[in-house]
């Protein structure tokens, strides 16, 4: 009898996180410097449960990784989570490492395919990089976001670290990691955008 409750239990519980929502980025999203449970994917799934959305949050980010990295890790990602939205972080590590820019924008789109073809929606953040790297590159690193989106057709947060990003007290030692008074913003940043794709499908649509 126990065990026919413990298996009952475990149904129950596999149908309560039917849904997931993936996070694939870099260090910005790994909570990088700071606890685990402080950063904002970890926010975003206390956001979840408060809001009665009933989504499995699977944090797949690394600190430094890159869209390369990302299109080498992605596929098995999504075959053990089978996520219904990926939240795309990834392209800043590129860019600080002077990165061809088309490289970029080819990783970009070939990682939004990658996750399409699994049956998951994407929403991709924009990412920017400081003024030293030269106003050229710097304005063709970021025009490389709003043109895939338009390109793929996915909904784009603007800039990520936006709200922070120019606030020293909101930034770490390193002035590229915002710290643990930063991670709300960052995620009421990405939560307008992301909440218009998880309404749909908590309502079956």
């Amino acid at each position: 009898m126990s065990s026919l409750f413990g298996m009952c239990l475990l149904l129950l519980s596999s149908l309560a996180w039917s849904s997931s929502v993936l996070v694939m980025g870099d260090s910005l999203s790994a909570a990088y410097g700071i606890p685990k449970d402080r950063g904002w994917v970890a926010l975003l799934e206390q956001r979840l449960d408060e809001n009665n959305l009933k989504y499995q949050v699977v944090n797949a980010s690394i600190s430094g990784e890159t869209t390369h990295g990302g299109i080498t890790r992605l596929p098995a990602v999504l075959d053990q989570y089978k996520p219904d939205i990926v939240v795309l972080e990834l392209g800043a590590n590129d860019g600080l490492r002077g990165a061809p820019l088309p490289v970029i924008e080819k990783n970009l789109n070939r990682l939004i395919s990658q996750a399409r073809a699994a049956g998951a929606q994407v929403l991709l953040l924009e990412m920017r990089l400081p003024p030293n790297y030269g106003q050229r590159y710097s304005d063709g690193f970021s025009a490389i976001f709003t043109r895939v989106a338009e390109q793929q057709d996915v909904p784009m947060v603007p800039f990520f670290l936006a709200s922070v990003v120019l606030q020293p007290e909101l930034m770490q030692a390193d002035g590229l990691h915002p710290n643990v008074q930063a991670q709300p913003a960052l995620l009421d940043q990405v939560w307008p955008f992301l909440d218009r794709l998880l309404q749909p499908l908590s309502q079956g649509g």
